[in-house]
């Protein structure tokens, strides 16, 4: 199969996962480019930070029209990641690929149980400020580093923590993963080198478009589902990563 049609369809699942789920794009877009599209891991996480950043601004008008946005709330997350997100994403060249590849498999793999267990509501007025300013800063470190937006970490942050409804909190998370990924990506400026927008500029185009179908499927499918379906693929992508590369 082609370098252009493998682009496209792993495109078009990074964006089903972002319109559905409000993450996980980055955690499917790094394995695809690295072992689909021959990225290097330091390209791959670079070039995945676009392609995230890109297709969560699109997703996020979408739900933003339809008021599924907690605008303060998001403006929280996002300002407590944004030092460490840069700080992280300027550090990430400095990482053996070796171990930035292990890093990205275990997030994989801790993202796919965080998914699999049921969401909990914590009523509003229970809600941890600190506790929430303290989670969008590591979700800015892991965006750094890793190159994933981290939506898998602030659904189940804005639901249980801040008490946001799950259609909002899905809303809420793809504005602060478009903040988070911008501001790492800012930090990677110059260190490009590898990534071929040939491939990423088709691969985006795809995420973009299939990200309305991610916003419509979620209407249809029930959010159990759907968790469940994408934790088994998170799952079989951290196995294939830390055996392909211990191994």
């Amino acid at each position: 199969m082609s370098a252009l049609l493998l682009a496209l369809a792993a495109g078009a699942a990074v964006g089903l996962a972002l319109g559905a789920l409000g993450g996980g794009g980055g955690i499917l877009a790094v394995p695809a480019l690295i072992y689909l599209l021959d990225f290097t891991p330091a390209a791959a996480t670079t070039a995945a930070l676009f392609i995230v950043a890109t297709t969560s601004a699109t997703a996020l008008y979408a739900h933003a029209r339809d008021g599924q946005v907690a605008w303060r709330t998001a403006a929280l997350f996002s300002a407590a990641g944004v030092v460490p997100a840069y700080l992280a994403g300027a550090a990430a060249g400095d990482l053996p690929a070796t171990a930035l590849t292990v890093a990205f498999a275990l997030v994989a793999a801790v993202a796919a149980v965080r998914m699999l267990r049921p969401a909990r509501a914590a009523p509003v007025d229970r809600a941890r400020p600190l506790q929430a300013a303290g989670v969008g800063a590591g979700l800015g470190a892991v965006t750094g580093f890793l190159g994933v937006g981290g939506g898998f970490l602030a659904v189940p942050a804005l639901v249980g923590v801040l008490g946001v409804r799950m259609r909002q909190a899905i809303g809420t998370s793809l504005l602060v993963i478009t903040v988070n990924a911008l501001v790492a990506l800012t930090a990677r400026a110059g260190g490009g080198a590898g990534v071929d927008w040939a491939v990423v500029a088709p691969f985006t185009g795809a995420a973009v478009l299939a990200a309305w179908d991610g916003r419509r499927l979620a209407a249809k499918v029930s959010a159990v589902a759907l968790r469940r379906i994408f934790a088994g693929v998170l799952l079989a992508v951290a196995a294939f990563m830390l055996v392909g590369t211990l191994v």
